[in-house]
């Protein structure tokens, strides 16, 4: 690699800085020693040396925290260390800690990552641009609204586009100078945040309606016509953009809410596991998902859709979806365009209401004896006992998926629910529980996390150069994840997703499937699959240091 840098610049430099590793030959040519310890060290005596600094840290925040800075310092080590522990680094450089970090962003505030489009910019985004590479791959743009359950964090969402990008990498494969987190500071509704003499975004409400749509537009414009070809991941808009926006662009270049279609990919997955795990047939599900904003009308679309390609004439009759007013069906008016076709028929519910005409989650399960109960609400212990043993009397293995995050938020916990269920459930989460003693058994609950779809998805989508991704690249995604569930061969007990220091193997396999998708629906290279193979291993990208020459 050749830099025009030399001295403390080298150093300053994430991408090029390898600190200690520094060979005597680079540290002559790039005015090196003296600034350095003499000792030259491998990368392995450095993962070492991060890792003992890492176990004297006292919570997750400061672990979180450690980390970001050395991603801040030397790219390449953090990459290394994080991909050498990623099972025990994941809660903590992503959910549940990134929630905390986004909450406490202005305040741990260090050095600057990313783009931020503060909305004063608005008709010259372009120059924010300006310094960054022309060969980025894949960006991951929020407007912090809706940060996982947490509401509205304004310019402090720019947490969530860094996490999920340091996992595109680690999990994915892709070069991280080829990736870009962007925050669209459109102001914050939170009223302490814009009290807080600390805030480091801008200090207004929200922009809404025709001005937020403009802004949005410019910007997705800009990057159009910055970076041709570049996969936009949409995260955390609040669920009365997400879906408008999701629809206004997925035709116009590749992108996709990972809210959405990722939590869909992955809670499909997921059953599809249990189902196979616990010896049935995804046809006789009938599914009852408790929270319809974009995560829940993601999935209960793409379960209606899988429903059908196996074979269910009224598949939507199959999936209820029920809000903080209950089951959405075709005689409420206050359904929005997304909800209406997921909407059940009156006159089959009617019968259901309780004596005040409510139809919630208790009458559902009544009435419809779901065989599968997924929560995205975002209300901590939702699933309460009595409903959950009534759900447990009328099915053998019920499958159940409190999904919220960050941990705090989830409908209930694994242990709650193998108890009342006397061990029964076929259970995943949305946060990281520990394993469950149960009887003498040890079972670990899967983290139904969108990390084994969305670095599978963007690395599919880039080497196959999609100009879109479609529906059907998602569910592909969602077969190829719960793959090693197919035939029962799943142990439960083991966990229904594989387990996440095998996610890049996952994420292979999810691309590959992506990418023949792509090319089979026209909207990819016409790669076959040997050649789709040879693709993502010349894309991907590992944490090795490469020698440094003056330019």
């Amino acid at each position: 690699m050749l830099t025009n840098k030399r001295g403390r610049d080298v150093l300053n430099d994430p991408e090029i800085n390898k600190g200690t590793a520094f060979t005597d030959e680079e540290r002559s040519a790039l005015a090196l020693h003296g600034l350095l310890p003499p000792t030259v060290e491998t990368i392995d005596e450095q993962v070492a040396r991060q890792r003992h600094k890492y176990d004297q840290l006292h919570d997750s925040l400061e672990r979180h925290i450690r980390l970001r800075a050395l991603q801040d310092t030397n790219e390449v080590l953090f990459y290394r260390f994080l991909c050498a522990h990623l099972t025990e680094m994941l809660p903590v450089v992503y959910t549940p800690t990134v929630g905390l970090a986004c909450q406490q962003f202005s305040s741990i505030y260090r050095r600057p990552h990313g783009v931020f489009l503060s909305y004063p910019q608005r008709g010259n985004l372009r120059a924010a641009f300006d310094c960054v590479p022309t060969d980025t791959d894949v960006i991951v743009v929020t407007d912090g609204q809706r940060i996982l359950g947490l509401g509205d964090q304004g310019a402090g969402g720019m947490g969530i586009p860094i996490g999920k990008l340091s996992l595109y990498t680690a999990a994915g494969g892709i070069d991280p100078k080829r990736t870009l987190p962007v925050t669209l500071d459109v102001g914050t509704d939170n009223a302490e945040l814009l009290d807080d003499p600390l805030y480091v975004g801008w200090r207004h409400e929200r922009i809404t309606g025709d001005d937020y749509d403009a802004f949005v537009e410019e910007f997705v414009t800009t990057i159009m016509e910055r970076f041709p070809g570049v996969l936009l991941q949409w995260e955390d808009f609040a669920s009365t953009n997400a879906a408008p926006l999701l629809d206004r662009y997925r035709d116009r270049l590749p992108s996709f809410n990972d809210d959405i279609q990722g939590t869909a990919a992955v809670g499909l997955a997921t059953m599809e596991a249990a189902v196979a795990a616990a010896g049935g047939s995804l046809a006789d599900q009938r599914i009852c998902l408790v929270g319809a904003g974009s995560a829940g009308t993601g999935i209960a679309a793409m379960a209606v859709e899988a429903l059908r390609a196996a074979g269910v004439d009224d598949p939507v009759s199959r999936v209820m979806l029920i809000d903080r007013d209950g089951l959405l069906h075709d005689r409420r008016t206050d359904l929005t365009g997304h909800q209406r076709p997921l909407a059940q028929a009156w006159d089959r519910v009617a019968g259901w209401a309780d004596a005040e005409g409510g139809t919630g989650l208790a009458q559902v399960v009544a009435n419809a004896a779901p065989t599968v109960l997924i929560g995205v609400s975002g209300q901590g212990g939702l699933f309460a006992e009595p409903v959950v043993r009534d759900l447990a009397s009328r099915v053998e293995r019920p499958i159940i998926m409190p999904l919220s995050n960050p941990t705090s938020k989830a409908e209930a916990t694994p242990a709650d629910l193998l108890a009342w269920t006397d061990g029964r459930a076929l259970v995943a989460t949305g946060s990281p529980f520990d394993p469950i003693a149960l009887d003498g058994r040890t079972v670990h609950i899967s983290q139904a996390n969108n990390v084994y779809v969305f670095p599978g998805v963007g690395l599919g989508a880039v080497i196959s150069k999609a100009s879109k991704v479609t529906d059907a690249m998602l569910v592909a995604a969602a077969e190829a994840v719960a793959e090693p569930g197919a035939g029962g061969t799943v142990d439960p007990d083991r966990g229904l997703l594989p387990p996440v220091g095998e996610v890049a193997d996952v994420s292979r396999r999810v691309a590959a499937r992506v990418a023949a998708t792509a090319r089979d629906e026209g909207v990819g290279l016409p790669l076959d699959d040997d050649a789709i193979a040879a693709a993502i291993d010349d894309y991907w990208w590992t944490p090795t240091y490469p020698t440094i020459t003056p330019a």
